[in-house]
């Protein structure tokens, strides 16, 4: 078994001041910790165009890039719900929420805006003309998100919803003259969507509207090879992401406690699992070794999770 912690990695400085409380908090997690064989890997999300856990996801999934592309391409394919043939380039379009904020504009991904299918399918009546009109073909693929073909010549460097969320949509919207279509459409369905009935309703429910798409992907199914994780029973849990995201530190250390009663602790008396933290800008894998149960007498051994836990430099 696998367990996977998204934003279970704080900041090195902050790290260091919730060690204590992460050993009073979840034991169970630091003693798989201290057992285990850890494995750092290097996540930039500034160059990936999305975040440590999506950067993971990808890797599990075998998923190569092409030169021209970046990490967060394959997330297209990684998460199309209806399949396509292979070599056809997987774009999605994501319904979201966009506001104006002090650096620019600001974003909310669907994850956090509470999407009924209902609303979806009515959003998705309204975009379909608009998107034809404009040289888009949009397909119907879940609640979330939409696949969505590109006219020829367009085909812009990607970036997932929640690495955008986590910065500014200014950051990361496409400005050269290929994307002046999709600019154009994406003002279009912001007009379009500002007094439509679903965002009315959203209004009365005391819910930010869904108000624009976010285009992400490009790559092809045929790019995601089977057999990148050799472990088929992986548990995500990301009670951890929001509090680590907006640096909550006090709910964070209740969601693990949590996790501790409810994940952590159940397994306790059995094998133990991989575990992987993702943080900021970091990857952490922990392996159990053969020789787990031995590890805490060897000298220093207990100590040396605080090592990558809260690197010094």
């Amino acid at each position: 078994m696998q367990i996977v912690l998204p934003g279970a990695l704080p900041d090195p400085r902050e790290a260091r001041e919730l060690t204590s409380y992460l050993q009073k908090t979840a034991p169970t997690l630091v003693r798989w910790l201290e057992q285990g064989r850890a494995h750092t890997i290097a996540a930039d999300p500034a160059s990936s165009g999305c975040t440590p856990y999506e950067q993971w996801l990808l890797a599990a999934s075998g998923f190569k890039a092409r030169k021209e592309q970046n990490l967060s391409a394959g997330l297209g394919p990684l998460w199309l719900q209806q399949p396509v043939p292979d070599n056809t380039p997987v774009w999605l379009a994501e319904l979201v929420h966009v506001s104006p904020s002090r650096d620019g504009a600001a974003l909310l991904p669907a994850s956090e805006l509470a999407i009924t299918p209902e609303q979806s399918v009515a959003l998705f009546e309204s975009a379909q003309p608009l998107c034809a009109e404009s040289g888009f073909t949009l397909h119907a693929d879940g609640v979330k998100r939409w696949r969505i073909e590109l006219p020829p010549g367009f085909s812009p460097q990607s970036a997932s919803p929640a690495v955008v969320s986590m910065s500014t949509v200014n950051d990361w919207w496409p400005q050269d003259v290929a994307a002046r279509p999709w600019r154009r459409l994406v003002n279009e369905l912001q007009m379009t969507w500002f007094e439509h009935p679903v965002n009315q309703a959203r209004y009365r429910q005391s819910l930010v509207p869904i108000n624009s798409l976010w285009l992400f992907g490009g790559a092809g199914g045929e790019q995601i090879v089977s057999g990148g994780n050799e472990d088929n029973d992986i548990k995500t849990h990301d009670a951890l992401l929001a509090p680590a995201t907006s640096r909550d530190w006090g709910g964070w250390l209740a969601a693990l406690e949590q996790l501790e009663a409810t994940v952590f602790k159940p397994l306790a008396n059995g094998p133990s699992p991989g575990v992987v933290l993702t943080g900021a800008d970091r990857i952490i894998e922990v392996k159990p070794t053969a020789w787990a149960q031995w590890t805490q007498w060897l000298p220093g051994s207990r100590l040396a999770w605080r090592k990558w836990w809260s690197p010094q430099n």
